[in-house]
């Protein structure tokens, strides 16, 4: 007797679109601003089951090809509209070595790319991603391939620094992190504690037990001996992650008044359980995440002082997170756009700063719309306090001139060439905009150190193992086409 045909399959139906968002719940305001609580609490099981079930899983994985790092969010959202949180906890850290850190502080490119904001609120992926490590087992560790017997040198231990470290590691090859500073992290390490905590780091590098990775604090490559005198150390390949720890300067007259402060020292110091003294009536300039960060800290510091933002674009030109922005507003800082510093006066002490009005007029060369002043229009903004936050740029000293080091726009140095390739071969150099896509130059120019060194040895480069000791290779998911960031 012949069996029956089986009935063709069914077509799988997508979820019908929601655009209604499960609310991500905030700290109260009269509470928060007090102290360093996180500002957003998490979703317990059933808020992220509910809202991973909003996914409509898009046949293209736009979300994925907007994430700098090709992170798979839409399988990590599938294990957790499942209720599967260990499964979405260990598809999240099998692509993203700083997970912990980036479910915090990520600026979600994978949530505008969600087609679900064309209707409504698009899916909340970063949040998600912080309910699969918060609720499933995270305690994991890298497992590495088999030895290269190939060391490689990592100055810096930013975002891309550690990312790099990664990379390398669980291909097998030997890694020596060098960190100027007594803590690593790079500047993760100045976000403040409503944000990221400062343990979030050590969390996500302790799943860096198993690889062959040695980290080194206090040395400052370049004071201490060259760069090149790492190649000459037996190192097959270095990577320079400098990133931008000095701060960039108003130069204007009064900066060096006392209760001028540098934000990145405000900052730095800070987070470290370092003593930060702040007047009653504060003053930020600057308008990126890093005046946001140090609004928001000032405001904690002084409570209950008054803090102004001053910034000479207006809203929509500021680099900041919206969400950033809009936190800030409701915890009662005074935004005051369209206004550029001229100078700080004072008898021995701040006591205000001089602005005057921009009007915004053609685009620069970046496409921003350049301010200009207008005459006539100075006014003084009473303050015992200026935070300066007007941009950082990276400490090059030490570095060679051969290197031919590209600084971009933003501070941080990279080489010219393919992968990042300096003009010293076998020195690479990259960072990036924020903690994401210095991870995703990382990625590639890990692309790049890969193939030199398995042409050293004669061979030819894979494709990045899995960082658990799988069989399978990484590779992009089903649907992914090309990447939709520049």
């Amino acid at each position: 007797m012949v069996a029956a045909a089986a009935p063709p399959a069914k077509p799988v139906t997508p979820p019908r679109l929601n655009p209604v968002r499960v609310p991500i719940v905030e700290e109260p305001i009269e509470e928060r601003v007090h102290d360093f609580r996180p500002v957003l609490r998490a979703y317990s099981k059933e808020e992220a089951v509910l809202e991973a079930k909003r996914c409509i899983q898009c046949r293209r994985p736009w979300c994925v090809e907007a994430c700098p790092i090709t992170q798979d969010c839409r399988e990590y959202i599938i294990q957790i509209a499942k209720g599967d949180f260990d499964a979405a906890a260990r598809v999240t850290l099998q692509d993203n070595p700083l997970a912990t850190c980036l479910c915090k502080v990520c600026y979600r490119y994978c949530e505008d790319a969600c087609v679900v904001k064309k209707k409504g609120v698009p899916i909340a992926i970063r949040h998600l991603k912080r309910a699969a490590l918060e609720l499933g087992n995270d305690d994991l560790a890298y497992v590495p391939s088999a030895p290269k017997h190939q060391r490689v040198a990592v100055v810096g231990a930013g975002p891309a620094g550690m990312m790099m470290a990664w990379e390398l590691g669980i291909r097998g090859y030997g890694v020596t992190v060098f960190e100027q500073e007594e803590r690593f992290g790079g500047l993760m390490q100045t976000i403040p504690a409503y944000r990221m905590a400062d343990a979030d780091v050590e969390h996500d590098r302790a799943r860096y037990r198993g690889l062959d990775v040695t980290w080194v604090k206090d040395d400052k490559i370049g004071v201490t001996r060259p760069v090149r005198a790492l190649l000459d150390d037996g190192y097959q390949a270095v990577f320079l992650s400098l990133g931008t720890s000095e701060h960039r300067v108003l130069g204007v007259p009064g900066e060096g008044l006392p209760g001028v402060i540098p934000a990145l020292q405000m900052l730095k110091r800070f987070n470290a359980g370092g003593s930060v003294t702040v007047g009653r009536r504060i003053v930020v300039i600057g308008g990126g995440d890093v005046a946001m960060d140090s609004v928001r800290t000032a405001l904690r510091l002084s409570a209950p002082g008054a803090v102004t933002l001053v910034y000479r674009r207006g809203r929509a030109e500021m680099p900041a997170d919206p969400d950033e922005i809009h936190e800030a507003e409701s915890e009662g800082i005074r935004f005051l756009f369209q206004k550029a510093p001229l100078r700080i006066v004072g008898a021995g002490k701040v006591e205000g700063l001089v602005v005057q009005a921009m009007e915004l007029g053609a685009p620069d060369a970046a496409g921003r719309r350049a301010p200009v002043a207008v005459p006539g229009s100075e006014e003084t903004i009473p303050c015992d306090t200026v935070i300066v936050a007007v941009g950082q740029r990276t400490d090059l000293t030490g570095f060679e001139g051969d290197l031919d080091l590209k600084v971009t726009s933003q501070g941080w140095p990279e080489g010219k060439g393919e992968g990042f390739a300096t003009g010293v071969p076998g020195i690479f150099a990259a960072g990036g905009r924020s903690v994401v896509y210095a991870m995703g130059t990382a990625s590639q120019a890990a692309e790049a150190i890969d193939r030199f060194l398995a042409e050293k040895r004669g061979e030819t480069a894979g494709p990045r193992p899995d960082s658990f000791g799988g069989a399978e290779p990484f590779h992009l998911p089903a649907g992914y086409t090309t990447p939709i960031r520049s």
